[in-house]
């Protein structure tokens, strides 16, 4: 269900209104602020989560929207126009497209990812403001704020800085509204030291007019709907326990406008310098979206009896939804759609520390993107990961298990077992005679086969187990629910014997084949969805998944889903994504600076004779070159066009071959490679190959190995396949990528991992042409490819 698209646009999906008769149901999850881009621990806390739940619905038959939107007005924005300088517009033009960008990536199917700063906003947002008015709601009063003289202004909260008044915190960099530390609610006054964030110097305090929303008056209409909706809603605890302190606290009058110029104007004259806080416009961004959404959007919003509202939000937003907004809608005295269930995340955490926005500390969207990590294994890792209870912790070893063992070796393993042994062609004159030439086939008699009707009874176990989970909005039990049906798959091939009973007993290999294909969701070729209505009885089809995918439908071509994460891979991340974005900014800049700095060195040296042999000063001066070793380039490689001249086997390695290999010099070099179990030693001779020279020399069993030959591999590592150059290249000529002319090292330094680095992005396309990147494998004579393995890994 990941093809509705984000925002608006002429490809999006009819829009949808509630229907008489059905479950129509409003999502929404917290509306990310537009000052930065979003990190993992934003994603999963409330975009993601709420996407999943969306998904679900769908699934369900649900007549369900998801909306969501940046949240643009406030002080946060003018603070990063200040540091940018730019304006607030410009600011959020700028991030909103960041932001878009990164969920569409994602792939988060909102049916409308709008912005706060439309007239739409303002419409609601004053709307809403003039009914608590007409209902005495509001009082106006003075309060005093801090006054910075030479910036000339009042300074709103996140403008002020200094020391956390909390007793045993003494944070120095708390901010005006909150405490980044202790997560104390404060107001700017209340801190200690305080300085102003443009010009640092200390501000004084002075009286300013407010308006400010009479909590303690609505308290007993927002006990009775929090009492009621909290159990009918299923509340999660974190929810509850928040809102519970703010009450146990006592409801205090809390200030609506501020002292602004970026925000939604208040619509009286006397406060016509004003804005309203961002904390009551921004909830009020939830419906203005909407109504971008639809012009019928009262349709949602104002019809409490046939919508339920759910939200998704971290911690940190909770009083702000379950205190602030509701009793800002029960103030207008008008029909409003309230939250029926709220789901919260507690914190994601970040290896050694925390994920911080403002501090640039740890993995963001975009490095998500740029790790070519696919961002299915992303989506599952981070629901696994999710914080529901309590905090937790994103490291990159933990990615690195997660995607071998339960992606790849589980889901992925089961998939590609399935399809693979179905697309083969029985009369290919393969030994093995095995096969259904891509034809689902048909399974008489299923419904009696006891190993297949045991599995159909734990699948439908499994299927209402899922359900019950999401229902409960529980997303990270759902998701482990329904990854046990592939072990449950992987177990029922292994206990059937499938490969034997197409020898043996072939009408029970077919139902096994047609059992197990229908429970693969991916590469069936299939124009259908997938769906859990109960309107359509597909719960109670789950327990014959034999019935699922039609007799005589032809699967598309099986692909590997997963590649495996190595070792090499995780260090490099996790040593790319240490500090800030800051440091890593800065670091980036020095590398840059310094390859400059060799370039132009290099430029000036000298050659001191015909024979090739620098002078003593070029020499001196090409030793900086070694620094250059931090520009990491495909460049670096010298890969060259090979012919194997000789082979044999290893003598003392039953899976090594010691090859013979003219690359252009002089003499052949020795090559060992674990290539026996994958080619037959006929295929080998003779065949031209791209050869990595510039390895160091490794002794493999007694032989000293001084290349390497390229080959292409299967992410589950059972197929294997020779890099192969155009027929007519040359022998010796160098295997070039566009765009990159540098020379090669002479001889690469293990210690310094460019092998290792740069391999993690040499890979087959669908073309099954050989690349870096998006980059071929370039001869003189043509591009370099393989015979069959698309989307495979080089090495």
């Amino acid at each position: 269900m990941g093809d509705i698209p984000i925002g608006g646009g002429e490809d999006r999906k009819a829009t949808k209104l509630p229907i008489p008769g059905k479950r129509n149901i409003l999502i929404t999850s917290a509306l990310p602020y537009v000052n930065n881009v979003p990190h993992l621990g934003n994603i999963i806390g409330c975009v993601l989560s709420a996407d999943v739940f969306a998904r679900y619905c769908r699934l369900r038959g649900y007549n369900a929207i998801y909306v969501c939107g940046t949240d643009e007005y406030g002080t946060a924005t003018e603070t990063k126009a200040l540091e940018e300088n730019c304006t607030p517009k410009e600011i959020c033009d700028k991030y909103h497209a960041i932001h878009r960008d990164v969920y569409n990536w994602f792939n988060i199917s909102f049916d409308e990812f709008g912005r706060t700063s439309t007239p739409q906003q303002t419409e609601v947002c004053q709307a809403i403001f003039k009914k608590l008015m007409e209902n005495n709601w509001l009082s106006e009063n003075t309060m005093q704020q801090l006054y910075c003289d030479t910036c000339n202004k009042f300074l709103a909260d996140r403008l002020v800085e200094g020391s956390c008044p909390t007793p045993g915190c003494n944070y120095d960099s708390a901010r005006g509204d909150q405490c980044e530390k202790c997560g104390k609610l404060l107001n700017p006054t209340e801190l200690i030291s305080p300085r102003c964030k443009v010009c640092a110097t200390s501000p004084r305090i002075r009286d300013t007019d407010h308006l400010f929303l009479e909590l303690p008056l609505l308290e007993g209409k927002l006990r009775e709907y929090i009492s009621t909706m909290s159990v009918a809603g299923s509340w999660s605890q974190n929810a509850i326990h928040a809102t519970n302190a703010w009450l146990k606290e006592g409801l205090r009058q809390r200030c609506i406008t501020r002292d602004l110029k970026w925000g939604v104007p208040v619509p009286l004259e006397k406060f016509k310098d004003k804005v309203f806080y961002v904390w009551f416009d921004a909830p009020i961004g939830y419906v203005s979206i909407t109504k971008c959404y639809t012009p019928e959007w009262e349709k949602w919003w104002k019809n409490p009896e046939n919508v339920e509202l759910y939200q998704f939000m971290g911690k940190d937003n909770v009083p702000f939804h379950t205190v602030m907004f509701p009793s800002t809608l029960l103030g207008t005295a008008e029909n409003w759609t309230l939250m029926k269930t709220i789901s919260v995340t507690e914190y994601l955490n970040y290896e050694a520390g925390k994920f911080s926005k403002s501090k640039g500390i740890g993995v963001f969207g975009n490095d998500a993107k740029d790790t070519n990590i696919p961002v299915e294994v992303w989506r599952y890792y981070l629901l696994t990961n999710r914080p529901e209870v309590s905090d937790t912790l994103f490291t990159w070893a933990d990615l690195q298990a997660k995607l071998n063992s339960e992606l790849l070796n589980n889901l992925g393993n089961f998939i590609n077992r399935v399809l693979s042994f179905i697309a083969k062609d029985p009369d290919s004159g393969s030994a093995k005679g095995s096969g259904y030439n891509s034809i689902i086939p048909d399974a008489p008699g299923a419904e009696s086969h006891l190993l297949t009707k045991a599995l159909g009874e734990k699948i439908g176990n499994y299927v209402d187990q899922y359900v019950e989970a999401m229902e409960k909005v529980k997303l990270k039990q759902g998701l482990k629910i329904a990854m046990s049906i592939s072990g449950e798959g992987n177990a029922y091939l292994q206990e059937s014997q499938f490969w034997k009973l197409y020898k043996e007993d072939l009408p029970s290999c077919s139902i096994v084949m047609r059992t197990s294909v229908g429970v693969v969701l991916k590469q069936l070729n299939l124009p259908l969805q997938l769906s859990l209505s109960d309107d359509k009885g597909d719960i109670a089809r789950a327990n014959s998944p034999w019935q699922i995918i039609p007799v005589g439908h032809r699967i598309g071509t099986p692909v590997p889903l997963f590649k495996e994460l190595k070792d090499e891979e995780v260090e490099f991340f996790r040593n790319k994504f240490a500090g800030s974005q800051a440091d890593r900014a800065d670091r980036a800049v020095k590398e840059e600076a310094e390859a400059k700095k060799i370039t132009e060195k290099l430029k000036n040296t000298k050659v001191s004779d015909k024979s090739g042999k620098k002078s003593a000063k070029s020499a001196a001066e090409s030793k900086p070159k070694a620094a250059a070793e931090q520009e990491l380039t495909i460049s670096r490689l010298d890969i060259r066009v090979g012919v194997i001249k000789e082979v044999q086997k290893h003598p003392d390695a039953d899976s090594l071959y010691v090859e013979k290999i003219d690359v252009g010099e002089e003499q052949p070099r020795t090559v060992v490679s674990g290539l026996v179990k994958f080619i037959p030693l006929e295929e080998m001779q003779n065949r031209k190959v791209c050869v990595l020279c510039n390895l160091k020399p490794a002794t493999m069993r007694g032989i000293k190995s001084h290349a390497m030959v390229l080959c292409a591999n299967t992410s589950d590592h059972t197929k294997v396949e020779l890099v192969e150059p155009p027929e007519s290249a040359a022998v010796g000529e160098r295997v070039t990528f566009p765009g990159f002319d540098g020379q090669p090292d002479d001889v690469l330094n293990p210690k310094k991992k460019v092998w290792e680095t740069l391999q993690v992005d040499l890979h087959t396309d669908k073309e099954l042409v050989a690349c870096f990147k998006d980059l071929p494998f370039t001869t003189s004579a043509g591009v370099c490819k393989v015979s069959s393995i698309s989307d495979g890994s080089i090495r």
